[in-house]
């Protein structure tokens, strides 16, 4: 059974950092492509940013220059690191892995970003 546990998000003021973390149980390199997604209230959730097997990613115009995802094989982890946040960042964040044709998808970590 794949398992996506995030963690990370939290409070932050505007122009601040965060970064998030996404475990895998097991490889996290055995997904065909692995990325974030976000969901604001009333919003449909959208792709972020992901990064394929090979190591090319992708990113969503809003947040490129100031997001970069990145992953560490030897801990089966995937990250998010998000510099200059701005309120419109305000989101629930979810880990995404498609892997056989399934997508398996972390439970989320609520990122606000307030003065």
């Amino acid at each position: 059974q794949v398992q996506l546990v995030e963690s990370g998000g939290g409070l932050v003021q505007p122009g601040g950092s965060l970064r998030l973390s996404c475990a895998a149980s097991g490889s996290i390199f055995r997904f065909d492509v692995a990325g974030w997604y976000r969901q604001a209230p009333g919003k449909q959730r959208e792709l972020v940013a992901s990064m394929f097997t090979g190591g090319s990613t992708n990113y969503a115009n809003s947040v490129k220059g100031r997001f970069t995802i990145s992953r560490d094989n030897s801990k089966n982890t995937l990250y998010l690191q998000m510099n200059s946040l701005k309120p419109e960042d305000t989101a629930v964040y979810y880990c995404n892995g498609f892997w056989l044709g399934l997508n398996y998808w972390g439970q989320g970590t609520q990122v606000t970003v307030s003065s």
